[in-house]
């Protein structure tokens, strides 16, 4: 069976670090493809670039409405294609980021991003999502002391972060069923395991249906 697993957190919460290791331990037994967003394909890694350059001074809304074509591009070339081929698809960051990062934390409202996204993806919502819950103090300090280049959204102020992860926190409470929490403060190799359990429970239970 195919599975679309999404990962989703703050800025340093160790999405990155993490897929990785669930990519190769899931390996061993299914067919994995990892990917992110923005990117994962040519034309959403061309907008991401226009999304997180520092440069570019964006209005909330261009910055919504392009994670959505990011999102839908990626969707219909890569994730979709790839489940249809039987694989566990593990993707950093989907539709929570943006109800999150610009319906929460940029003020632009649950309900109007939501639209846009739901325009966007259809019904392919993921089957589960992690999510990598930290304060955004501390994943900011790990940016700064793995020497990651900030990027846009990583200079915001300290204020948004907090409100991203409380948008992350009200979904969580939303989508208890699909949204599982990970305590992202605790080491790679516990965070990892949780993460591991997680996956593993939902994936059982699938094959009991």
């Amino acid at each position: 069976m195919s599975y679309f697993i999404t990962f989703e957190g703050p800025e340093g919460s160790g999405k990155t670090t993490v897929i990785e290791h669930i990519r190769v331990l899931l390996s061993d037994s299914h067919e994995v493809v990892k990917t992110r967003e923005p990117g994962g394909i040519p034309i959403s890694e061309k907008i991401r670039e226009i999304l997180l350059t520092k440069e570019h001074d964006m209005d909330g809304r261009t910055e919504a409405l392009l994670f959505a074509a990011s999102r839908r591009q990626h969707l219909v070339e890569r994730v979709i294609p790839e489940l249809e081929a039987g694989k566990i698809v593990l993707c950093d960051r989907f539709i929570d980021s943006s109800l999150a990062y610009q319906g929460i934390a940029r003020g632009i409202g649950f309900d109007d991003i939501m639209a846009i996204n739901k325009f966007a993806i259809d019904t392919h919502m993921p089957d589960l999502t992690v999510y990598l819950k930290l304060d955004p103090e501390t994943g900011l300090e790990r940016i700064q002391d793995n020497n990651r280049e900030n990027n846009r959204l990583d200079e915001e102020t300290i204020d948004f972060h907090k409100k991203v992860v409380s948008g992350y926190n009200e979904l969580s409470v939303l989508y208890p069923n699909r949204i599982k929490v990970v305590d992202a403060s605790q080491s790679v190799d516990s965070v990892v395991s949780d993460t591991l359990n997680i996956i593993n429970t939902y994936i059982q239970s699938r094959g009991e249906e």
